[in-house]
């Protein structure tokens, strides 16, 4: 294990796909990667369990850990990338390709690097001398369900006194951010010939009182609910895609709209859902039975940890940065669930996640091992 260096692996984990999509199409197992992760830790001396996730065949966690007992730093992370656009990336996105003092790849910030930054950080450390356990935790599905850490969340195997989950965060500690839910409605009326409008019930008109209300909801929140943490500090409401009908001279008998709500702290997913539920009343009970509002994905709540807490303090003492709050979400609330100060701290930036040409920035190596290894010595290291 000491012989190989950061980049040997990154070029090993970036060369191994591990797309996870909602479209069949470009969705892939983890498997690989996580057995390149479970022979890289076993290889530090930690116990390492793969476990497949219920109902999701090809799918995997890992949990690593030397050391024995309950506490201790977990350092966590997901091993699946969103797909990408072959006719915009300039690089191959499996390939890694280091070029102007950046590394190139799918995955080299969100975030698959991370494990080797983990690597690189332990394999100088004395881990015979750990006074409290360390964790490493990979998982599954985090671009799309956030299965794998529902599943360690509804599992509640370990009980770490801190976490730090990697994804790019230009090392700055994230100790809040908003959730994420979206959202379905639909609107199912009845066809007939545009030539009399009354014989059918047109589900692109009832889409517009709709979509008055949810404009009306918008609005509501911006008024009377805030975070002063976040640079938008409401919860938001975002219309997205809609689809309806099928020609100009036929009554409309389907609509549908998607969207998205971004809760906050205090103001999570029950709360928006009973507000959203208040403002459909009056179309529901016009147009009975027409209305059908469902989960795209099941909602991912807000995540906050004690700003003042031993973790964001330490993170920021040695990181040099003050933690801040984000509008983007990850895996945090469900590892908070473990009874945890959790916060999100990584190299790279997210405005680089996502995008073609991915890359890490090779100024940020250094500082990220110096971060990891401090963070282990304060919190497995010292009495």
């Amino acid at each position: 294990m000491t012989s190989l260096n950061l980049l040997d692996m990154y070029r090993s984990i970036i060369a191994l796909p591990s797309i996870s999509s909602t479209e069949s199409s470009w969705d892939q197992s983890n498997e690989q990667v996580i057995r390149l992760l479970a022979d890289w830790f076993s290889q530090l001396g930690f116990a390492v369990e793969v476990t497949e996730l219920p109902d999701l065949p090809g799918k995997f966690n890992l949990l690593a850990t030397r050391g024995e007992g309950d506490g201790g730093l977990l350092l966590a992370g997901h091993t699946d990338t969103v797909p990408f656009d072959p006719g915009r990336w300039t690089k191959d996105p499996f390939k890694l390709t280091e070029e102007g003092n950046r590394l190139y790849g799918l995955g080299t910030i969100d975030m698959k690097g991370f494990f080797a930054f983990i690597v690189e950080a332990l394999k100088d450390l004395d881990l015979s001398k750990l006074t409290k356990p360390i964790r490493i935790l990979a998982t599954a599905d985090e671009e799309t369900t956030m299965a794998g850490a529902r599943a360690i969340a509804s599992a509640m195997a370990i009980k770490p006194d801190y976490a730090v989950i990697g994804e790019p965060t230009g090392l700055v500690p994230v100790m809040m951010h908003k959730g994420h839910m979206s959202e379905a409605i639909r609107i199912t009326g009845k066809s007939g010939h545009s030539s009399d409008p009354a014989n059918g019930v047109n589900a692109l008109e009832i889409m517009h009182q709709v979509m008055g209300r949810l404009l009306d909801l918008q609005r509501q929140l911006k008024e009377n609910y805030g975070n002063h943490h976040f640079k938008v500090p409401q919860p938001t409401l975002n219309l997205g895609h809609i689809n309806g009908g099928d020609s100009p001279n036929r009554i409309c008998a389907c609509c549908e709209l998607h969207f998205d709500m971004r809760p906050i702290p205090g103001v999570g997913p029950d709360e928006l859902l009973g507000l959203l539920h208040h403002a459909l009343e009056p179309i529901k009970e016009q147009y009975p039975k027409a209305l059908e509002l469902t989960h795209l994905h099941e909602p991912i709540p807000p995540y906050g940890t004690d700003p003042d807490g031993e973790l964001v303090k330490a993170a920021e003492s040695i990181s040099g940065n003050k933690a801040e709050a984000v509008n983007y979400c990850t895996e945090a609330p469900f590892i908070n669930q473990l009874g945890c100060q959790t916060i999100v701290l990584g190299p790279g930036h997210i405005a680089q996640a996502h995008q073609p040409d991915e890359y890490l920035d090779l100024s940020f190596v250094k500082p990220t091992v110096d971060v990891l290894q401090q963070l282990v010595n304060r919190f497995c290291l010292t009495k």
